[in-house]
């Protein structure tokens, strides 16, 4: 993992646990793919989500993809 991956997933969760849209679907992506973090899927889902519910556009294609 690269030192930068691993400060953009320090600062996406930062900005995502105060509830910035943007920050939770990109920290959701990086959970997915295992960039800057081990990969997660149950994480990437709650981020994902969370970003969804927050009224981020791409959160919604992103989320359809867990559903199937």
């Amino acid at each position: 993992m690269s030192k930068d991956a691993k400060q953009a997933v320090y600062w996406y969760k930062k900005a995502a646990e105060q509830g910035y849209a943007g920050a939770q679907y990109n920290l959701g992506v990086m959970y997915a793919n295992g960039e800057g973090a081990l990969q997660d899927l149950s994480k990437a889902k709650y981020w994902i989500k969370k970003a969804y519910e927050g009224g981020n556009a791409r959160a919604k294609e992103a989320l359809g993809a867990f559903e199937l």
